[in-house]
């Protein structure tokens, strides 16, 4: 087993030669700080509309999460409840309505530029894998039916869910339609080579050692002493939003881990897992899982360690122990695979917001987005859309969302005890994910730490 915090996807995407770092000063209308899905889809709008853009990355495009992540290319429609609940009805549909749009635009915009992202248009199934996960879509289901999406849904049952994979663990689930799979580093490096084709000033390795933001515009200076002015600032730096002062209440950092086999097509044929679904269990800390156009199966796992703050723990890349979980799951559930060779197993830090959606907002001259807690892949095209929309000081509908302006309506604790309290709440999860997967009653200690963030109001893991 390969360990890395690179991982296969971005092994097998292929090097790329770096772009030259900032030494100099320069200026455009918006500098845009942060190289992974976010910060590109927004340059990329930014580009459309005609503004001059200066992306700043402290690594390479597209080499941290959003090239390795599980590539699961989701709308929203199973958050519709959760999203009338804090937002109302309608706009609980206009925000559902923005992102299953971004599934169609990142697939036109593969077409048009002609980027091979390996992007395959099928069901994501939520699969009930032990008795306490039964029924847990209900209330999602239920939401949408009243909405009047029921077409979004198909419910299975055990059969139904056995005939997309045939697992034995699985009791049933429900098929959200409207899904697709993505190679995430071949769909990032492509939108890395889009941006300098079309003239964004893409700077690598251009670390970001100050910001200024007033009224009239920002500079934001790089290690090194290059810097930039623009009349408008972009922030898309994923976990590390936790340290900008502003935002320290809003996210808080964990890791997810994913192991890769090797190429086994005959499995996966004897499976019947041949039409590209994506597949979620229903633990609070879910596995997810999916197959590649090579053969292989991609399983992951929720249950990383917490970070604290904006540090970038070495754990939250690399954990042997998660790692080694994740692997002893992946053949748990497809037993059929125990005889593959596991050979690639990383991981990597997702921001979680406190309602568990993405958030977007403007402070000064700078805007931000956050929160897409490892299921960015779709939603942070949608945050392009929006944050080029703030940059350019432009009102439409996509900065009229609910999930636009200010900050979530829920807050986390400050550090430590952020740190603190979530290890032991994560930690009361994963022990009660695993004792309903043996059939097992929860200890009461266990059942009342892992009740807590819901007593809260918070929406944590999944």
């Amino acid at each position: 087993m390969q360990r890395s915090a690179q991982g296969y996807w971005l092994a097998d995407a292929g090097p790329v030669v770096a772009r030259p770092v900032l030494a100099e000063r320069v200026s455009a209308d918006v500098v845009v700080i942060g190289g992974g899905y976010l910060g590109m889809w927004t340059a990329w709008h930014l580009r459309a509309a005609g503004a001059t853009v200066a992306l700043l990355e402290a690594d390479e495009c597209g080499h941290g999460p959003s090239g390795r992540n599980g590539g699961f290319l989701n709308g929203m429609w199973e958050r519709v409840g959760e999203l009338e609940e804090l937002f109302g009805r309608e706009a609980a549909l206009a925000v559902a309505r923005a992102a299953a749009e971004s599934i169609d635009l990142i697939d036109a915009w593969c077409a048009a530029q002609g980027v091979d992202a390996h992007l395959v248009r099928a069901p994501m199934l939520e699969v009930s894998a032990a008795p306490g996960q039964d029924g847990v879509w209900g209330d999602a289901v239920a939401a949408a039916r009243a909405m009047g999406r029921g077409d979004e849904l198909v419910e299975v049952d055990a059969a139904g869910a056995r005939a997309v994979c045939d697992s034995p663990l699985f009791r049933g689930g429900v098929l959200w339609q409207g899904a697709a799979t993505v190679h995430p580093a071949r769909l990032a490096l492509g939108l890395r080579g889009a941006l300098i084709a079309a003239g964004v000033e893409v700077y690598e390795h251009s670390r970001v050692v100050g910001v200024e933001d007033g009224a009239d515009g920002v500079v934001v200076r790089v290690d090194g002493g290059g810097a930039v002015r623009a009349g408008a600032g972009v922030l898309a730096i994923n976990h590390a939003s936790a340290g900008v002062k502003p935002l320290r209440g809003a996210l808080s950092v964990a890791s997810s881990h994913v192991v890769a086999t090797e190429p086994v097509p005959d499995q996966l044929e004897a499976l019947g897992w041949t039409g590209g679904e994506g597949i979620g269990d229903c633990r609070t800390m879910l596995h997810y899982f999916r197959t590649t156009r090579d053969g292989r199966v991609v399983f992951g796992w929720g249950g990383g360690r917490m970070g604290f703050g904006a540090r970038r723990r070495a754990a939250l890349d690399v954990d042997p122990g998660v790692q080694d979980a994740t692997a002893r799951d992946l053949y748990d559930m497809l037993p059929l695979l125990r005889g593959a060779r596991i050979e690639h197993a990383w991981g990597g830090p997702i921001d979680v917001s406190p309602v568990h959606l993405p958030w977007f907002g403007t402070l000064k001259s700078l805007s931000y987005g956050f929160g897409f807690t490892g299921n960015g892949v779709g939603p942070t095209e949608l945050g392009g859309r929006i944050l080029a929309d703030l940059a350019r000081g432009a009102s439409s509908e996509l900065t009229a969302l609910p999930i636009v302006g200010g900050l979530p309506p829920r807050s986390f604790p400050p550090e430590p005890a952020r740190f603190a309290g979530g290890s032991l709440i994560r930690a009361a999860l994963v022990r009660r994910d695993d004792a309903e997967g043996r059939g097992e009653r929860v200890d009461p200690v266990t059942g009342f730490v892992a009740g807590l963030p819901r007593r809260l109001g918070l929406h944590l893991p999944r």
